[in-house]
């Protein structure tokens, strides 16, 4: 699965867990990222949209 949306770009976001000691390791945030059949220009396509594109309708979905 690919690992950003591609109607608004939103990608993994890497930063640290912190613990109770302030010790500091890294660590990834990944996107909701879901392969769903899409309306493009009259054509169904397959892209890989992000959760809240799907749920705010920036995407016309082919069902």
């Amino acid at each position: 699965m690919a690992n950003y949306c591609e109607v608004c770009g939103k990608g993994t976001a890497t930063g640290f867990n912190v613990s109770h000691s302030h010790l500091k390791t890294k660590r990834t945030w990944k996107p909701n990222i879901q392969r769903v059949r899409v309306l493009v220009d009259g054509q169904v396509k397959r892209m890989n949209v992000c959760t809240r594109c799907l749920r705010s309708h920036k995407v016309n979905r082919d069902i």
